[in-house]
């Protein structure tokens, strides 16, 4: 890699989990209808390391492909459906609890990834093949502005859907219980036109019928970008209802005949709407009589302290109004939301998670073959203060052997440049990276003397200062003077990780767990 030679471990391949798909205790009817269901569902792949072909109009690559999961897989990837897994806004008290995971066979193109999985109460859909067919149906829609569903379980009577994971909480958690700023107006506008897209899009898929759509079904992904759940295409039950929220809130058709239409939908994302507006859970019957009135700034939200435009809250304002019309005849399409919502995006160059004010998520590596040292796991982990302090301890040691001076070369330039390097270390010591740089790169331009220890700190610097192409280049610098030093590969893993290159960084974390094992065993 980079600059020098080295041969990444490849993880061998197994077929073991593939016969995994049966518990001995389900039911022999049950058996005989799952099978009736994967025959049907034959041509699509069922291993999972497949990338999608039905990438949609808005683009879903790297997805991965629809399958089947067994129920001893998710066990495994949830813990045991350990409550400490719950991400449910209700936790335990939801009918239906999703729980984080993450797939332990190492085989799956999908265990580098976290996975929510929708857990269904007991018999809520009891025949496995009407079950499968919904959930193969949603299971075909890919795009960007979903947190897809790709796979699901039939099990006995257990029913569940796995979907992409989306780290960065829901909207309603931003909008209604934010701990250090709310979300700004031009995010809100970014929001409304994402879920419209997503709304657009399975419309123009034949998958129109949304449930229950509230702010509770907008998650936020690694990068900030708001996506519109996929658990909502699917009901709870198979009988069951399609709202469970308040019937304030609920379609006036609805009530009347207990069917969701495409209509229904829209008139739900009014109610979305008027939260993204008012930062509060206002039924519509109150809020359309304050829209009426033309009391537009004392519906706004307070908390946005003015900062948006009067112009384009009236355009959503509107909009909000003719979504919630009681005639289902009278609200507009989902074409007709992305027309009017699109040229309202007014910071399109600003990224997603800079106007949430979070950090960009980031994930660690997976966990290596081989035993992790300290180093090994502070890497594992992207813990750059644990690194830090791993390197203050072990200080030049590793040094030894890799430089040969001759009596002649203790010039007065020789000094200085190992008091820079002095100066550096005290600054390293005390945190103050910035200098640390400027004095490690005075050592090295000298080029008298190299050191792979200072290229490793000088590495570390670069990271701490949001400079991870910089850290890569130290760290391949210091495997070029020290081929098989582990530290090295540690920090390339680090800096590979932090450029969201994560199948690199996993196997840079992996040689050098092996280059650790090999110097354990020879005794060195």
């Amino acid at each position: 890699m980079g600059c020098c030679q080295s041969s990444f471990l490849k993880l061998p391949f197994s077929d073991d989990n593939k016969n995994n798909r049966r518990e001995q205790e389900q039911r022999r009817e049950n058996q005989q209808q799952q099978q009736h269901v994967r025959t049907k569902h034959s041509s699509q792949p069922t291993n999972g390391t497949e990338k999608s072909s039905c990438l949609g109009g808005g683009g879903g690559a790297g997805v991965p492909s629809f399958t089947e999961f067994s129920f001893a897989d998710l066990k495994a990837a949830t813990n045991n459906f350990s409550p400490e897994f719950i991400v449910s806004e209700s936790g335990e008290k939801a009918s239906n609890v999703v729980y984080k995971g993450r797939l332990q066979n190492q085989n799956n193109s999908n265990n580098r990834s976290w996975i929510a999985v929708k857990k269904f109460t007991k018999l809520a859909w009891p025949d496995p093949k009407q079950f499968a067919d919904e959930a193969w149906g949603v299971g075909k829609l890919r795009h960007k502005r979903l947190a897809n569903l790709i796979g699901y379980c039939c099990d006995g009577d257990e029913r569940l859907l796995v979907a992409e994971y989306m780290p960065n909480d829901t909207l309603s958690k931003h909008l209604f219980h934010w701990e250090n700023q709310t979300i700004e107006w031009a995010m809100r506008l970014r929001v409304a036109l994402y879920i419209t897209e997503a709304l657009d899009y399975c419309s123009s898929e034949g998958r129109p019928l949304y449930h229950d759509l509230n702010a509770y079904r907008v998650l936020f992904d690694e990068n900030g970008d708001p996506r519109l759940s996929c658990f909502g295409l699917m009901k709870n039950s198979m009988d069951g209802k399609s709202y469970s929220t308040n019937l304030a809130y609920t379609p006036p058709e609805y009530l009347r005949n207990g069917r969701v239409t495409p209509e229904s939908v829209i008139f739900s994302f009014g109610t979305v709407l008027l939260d993204l507006l008012s930062g509060k859970h206002i039924p519509p019957s109150h809020a359309l009589d304050m829209i009426r009135g033309k009391n537009i700034l004392l519906l706004m939200d307070s908390h946005l302290e003015g900062n948006f435009s009067t112009e384009e809250a009236t355009v959503v304002f509107d909009l909000a109004s003719r979504c919630l019309q009681y005639e289902p005849g009278e609200r507009p399409n989902t074409k007709d939301l992305v027309t009017t919502l699109a040229p309202l995006q007014n910071k399109p160059d600003v990224l997603s998670y800079v106007m949430l004010g979070i950090p960009k998520h980031e994930e660690a590596p997976p966990t290596p073959q081989h035993p992790l040292s300290p180093m090994g796991d502070a890497c594992s982990r992207m813990d750059l203060t644990a690194i830090h302090q791993i390197l203050v301890m072990t200080h030049y040691k590793d040094d030894e052997g890799t430089n040969e001076l001759s009596f002649q070369e203790w010039t007065q330039q020789m000094r200085d440049m190992l008091e820079a390097r002095k100066r550096g270390d005290v600054a390293f010591r005390d945190k103050d990276f910035k200098t640390a740089v400027e004095c490690y790169s005075q050592f090295i331009d000298v080029g008298t003397m190299v050191s792979p220890t200072v290229y490793a700190r000088r590495s570390l610097c670069h990271l701490l200062c949001d400079q991870p192409d910089a850290a890569l280049r130290d760290a391949m610098q210091a495997q070029c003077v020290y081929p098989d030093w582990s530290t090295a590969f540690y920090m390339q893993a680090v800096a590979l990780a932090k450029l969201d290159m994560h199948k690199d960084a996993a196997d840079m974390l992996n040689e050098a767990a092996a280059l650790e094992e090999k110097k354990q065993r020879s005794g060195r």
